[in-house]
């Protein structure tokens, strides 16, 4: 008999997708190469573009890689038959992978597992989020580029998907909104225009 992927538990597709979600390749790139732990450099973002700043454009890319199939397993595990799951599944390896359990929930702000759900669930979305990281980087400033990217999301996976396409886009944004808000430390003056600084331009 031939394995189908909606033979797997719901519980074993959420689980291995967190999991996986929450290996810190970015970090332990970083280790590896350099012996720099990324929470103790720079923001303490645990991100590609971390590793870059310390390890050069092949670490990123082989990382940024593996950061983008860490999204990618969890819907694939889902399969096509289980759009909810598939939808969960992803959200949890954006969790995974902004809130780490393995770097006592610290992590990365989780745009390239984001890449990699949605290149399984809804392709489109991907473009959606690039554009946003390629106008970004045109004025400098990333941040803001992929904050309204993904404000976009949801009006786009809208159209292409009716309300599944907004259910999704809610779940994959959401864990992106809240880590950029967060951080990975508090801010030095908690103030109302501190978080709004995180919350627009992903800074301080």
């Amino acid at each position: 008999m031939r394995w189908h992927p909606d033979q797997l538990p719901a519980a074993v597709v959420l689980a291995v997708s967190f999991t996986g979600g929450s290996v810190p390749v970015s970090n332990i790139a970083s280790l590896r190469l350099t012996g720099t732990d990324l929470r103790r450099t720079g923001t303490g973002t645990v991100s590609g573009s971390a590793l870059y700043r310390v390890a050069g454009f092949r670490a990123l890319a082989g990382a940024g890689l593996l950061d983008v199939a860490k999204g990618a397993l969890g819907p694939l595990l889902a399969g096509r038959g289980r759009p909810a799951l598939a939808a969960a599944a992803g959200a949890g390896a954006i969790t995974g992978h902004n809130f780490s359990p393995f770097l006592r929930g610290a992590g990365g702000r989780g745009l390239a597992p984001a890449l990699g759900v949605l290149l399984v669930t809804a392709p489109e979305g991907c473009g959606v989020l690039l554009a946003g990281l390629g106008v970004g980087r045109c004025f400098r400033s990333s941040g803001l580029g992929c904050l309204l990217s993904y404000l976009a999301l949801g009006p786009v996976l809208s159209i292409t998907r009716g309300r599944a396409g907004r259910a999704l886009a809610a779940v994959t944004v959401g864990p992106l909104l809240i880590k950029r808000v967060a951080g990975n430390q508090p801010p030095a003056r908690q103030r109302p225009g501190v978080y709004l600084r995180r919350l627009v331009f992903d800074h301080d």
